[in-house]
């Protein structure tokens, strides 16, 4: 992906923090970010796999800082805000990136598979809003982008707890633009079908082993268009909701899913 040129710099004036950013989307949108001129916080839990993608970023100049974070608790994402806060930062932007999955029917899945899923995918998403809405208002507004799921409108086969869990972050998403809406907050969140990441990858590896090409196959014609998603695409997506130019844009849910939606 070619850099922007400062006239296509969409996010010049943006200061986005960005949770998940080691990997997959979350990788993707803090790059497309910071292409468009914005300064970015991206956290993760794993601090060392963050370390490595962002060191060659920051080498480039890019306004960037890379912070450590649990988004399952509280005081590591107060612990975050406090850092940001304290260089100064003033988050303008929040992307709820950081997710799992669990692959299963309801009789497949455990208390404990429904519990850990919930925990990141909603309590994730509901803490880091939580600790991050206040000061967005006290600055003036901002925006903020949820990464749901297409699970999250339709059902799909063995994702009980996934697509349960991504149902609840767009509501969750609507629920926050309703509420805060005069105080200068918009908030929408996209709606992905099959992304083809590294998560991809190893799953396909580890429960499909011997029969990954067919596999990897029938997932890409999941999406009438024949191929599963890039991450740089749903970047695309965040790049235009975090810019002024979704200005009346709020309480939305953006699928990008090749076709699945339109019917069989």
């Amino acid at each position: 992906m070619s850099a922007p040129s400062a006239l296509m710099r969409r996010l010049q004036n943006k200061t986005a923090f960005v949770t998940g950013a080691a990997s997959g989307i979350g990788l993707a949108i803090t790059k497309a970010f910071l292409e468009h001129g914005a300064h970015v916080i991206a956290a993760d839990l794993n601090g060392k796999q963050l370390e490595q993608e962002m060191a060659p970023l920051q080498a480039q100049g890019h306004a960037l800082t890379a912070v450590r974070c649990d988004v399952t608790d509280v005081e590591s994402v107060a612990a975050a805000v406090r850092q940001a806060q304290a260089s100064g930062v003033a988050v303008n932007t929040l992307v709820n990136c950081a997710g799992i999955i669990h692959v299963g029917t309801i009789l497949e899945t455990s208390v404990e598979d429904l519990r850990r899923v919930w925990q990141v995918n909603v309590e994730g998403t509901f803490i880091v809003t939580k600790a991050w809405l206040p000061h967005m208002i006290e600055s003036g507004g901002g925006v903020i982008v949820n990464m749901a799921s297409l699970s999250s409108l339709t059902a799909m086969h063995e994702r009980f707890a996934y697509s349960t869990s991504k149902a609840a972050v767009m509501m969750m998403t609507r629920s926050v633009a309703l509420d805060f809406v005069k105080k200068g907050i918009r908030a929408n969140c996209i709606c992905p079908a099959r992304v083809h990441t590294e998560l991809v990858d190893n799953y396909l590896k580890n429960a499909y082993a011997g029969r990954e090409a067919e596999t990897f196959r029938k997932f890409s014609e999941y999406q009438p268009i024949g191929r599963m998603i890039r991450p740089d695409e749903v970047a695309s997506m965040a790049v235009y909701l975090a810019s002024e130019e979704s200005a009346m844009v709020t309480g939305s849910s953006f699928p990008i899913d090749g076709g699945v939606l339109a019917g069989v």
